[in-house]
């Protein structure tokens, strides 16, 4: 059986130096390789103008560049563009461009599916599939940036908050991290515009906090007691609020960052005043700021978002108890692209219950 080959934006630099050496190139080609990846956006070794034609066949040979299909891109009216990509291995992932006024986000994905199973998201219903690597990740990236360079845009933001829990692939991300934030050999993106949002994996939040390249982290929490965490995200069984906590308060230790707390408002749920004070508790003495997001309908879910006084009343509550506190309306609503609609389905099938076979190509 041939060995597949590993992907060049999967390559740790030492690894693509000791290519470099081992093939007998002068070493200043390793930093020509890195720059037109992540300089110039560019990882086909044919399109590297300076590089000798024997060491693009060198690079073919011996590293994967395939780049993700787009299969389907989905433009709504108020800025958002969810595109289907589809993966060498034909299963299907989903990334979303957030264009706004003075920046563009990019919300990626970071593995195919999701085993976590949240009540309010669709892309738990998927089951999990796999973990993306550091290229499928990268890729999302490389792909967007294409498409909004037509725009005279750039992508000045990345969230992890696609398809997947980050922090169950943490090799992947930790990798994916240094090449989006690091200037020398990476996109140079700004570490505060790289967000990590995950469900509350307690060990990897600590991890997360001693790496050497820094990230904004936050956190999907909707709930500050237990019992109705558990019924919302059924990995609080495991990294119960207490776990959690002290998670935090490991990371912010150690960063000095305010960590962002992601709460959906659901209807008749989560919005009451008995849940705000629940949710004042668990932050205090945590320098957090809460971005509350209204339950975006999606088929195959009970759920309803919250009338726009209660949502309104919350936040004041919540500012009340002297937290930062904001309102999000997400984009993409009218293409399925918004905050818990992420499953991996194609334009006609956006009004479908999400399914498991969804995920890979017919």
């Amino acid at each position: 059986m041939k060995e597949k080959k590993k992907h060049l934006l999967d390559l740790k630099n030492s690894e693509l130096s000791q290519f470099i050496s081992d093939g007998g190139f002068p070493k200043f080609r390793t930093n020509q390789i890195l720059s037109w990846m992540f300089d110039h956006k560019i990882t086909s070794p044919e399109k590297m103008k300076n590089i000798p034609k024997n060491l693009a066949n060198a690079l073919n040979e011996s590293f994967d560049t395939f780049m993700p299909e787009i299969t389907q891109r989905s433009d709504s009216k108020d800025g958002a563009s969810k595109l289907l990509l589809k993966t060498a291995a034909g299963q299907y992932i989903e990334s979303v461009i957030l264009r706004y006024d003075g920046r563009t986000s990019l919300c990626v994905s970071s593995q195919v599916g999701c085993k976590l199973a949240c009540g309010f998201c669709q892309t738990g219903k998927l089951g999990f599939v796999r973990n993306l690597s550091t290229s499928e990740i990268l890729s999302q990236f490389l792909i967007a940036s294409e498409i909004v360079s037509k725009e005279d845009r750039k992508i000045s933001h990345v969230v992890f908050m696609g398809m997947g829990e980050p922090l169950l692939n943490e090799n992947s991300i930790h990798l994916t991290l240094e090449r989006l934030v690091s200037k020398e050999t990476g996109f140079g993106l700004k570490w505060k515009n790289v967000t990590v949002s995950t469900s509350g994996i307690a060990p990897a939040i600590s991890r997360l906090a001693g790496l050497p390249v820094k990230s904004q982290l936050a956190i999907s929490l909707h709930a500050a007691n237990n019992e109705l965490r558990t019924e919302l995200m059924p990995i609080n069984r495991k990294y119960p609020l207490e776990k959690l906590r002290e998670s935090l308060v490991d990371f912010h230790e150690k960063t000095g960052q305010t960590i962002t707390i992601e709460y959906i408002l659901i209807k008749d749920l989560n919005h009451q005043k008995k849940h705000g004070k629940e949710l004042a508790n668990f932050l205090k003495g945590i320098p957090a700021k809460i971005n509350l997001i209204a339950f975006n309908k999606h088929p195959g879910l009970p759920y309803e978002r919250p009338d726009e006084e209660s949502m309104a009343t919350f936040k004041e509550r919540m500012i009340r108890h002297g937290f930062t506190t904001t309102l999000r309306i997400s984009l993409g609503l009218e293409s399925s692209a918004a905050c818990g609609q992420l499953a991996a389905k194609t334009q006609d099938k956006l009004t479908e219950k999400p399914k498991r076979l969804s995920l890979f190509s017919s």
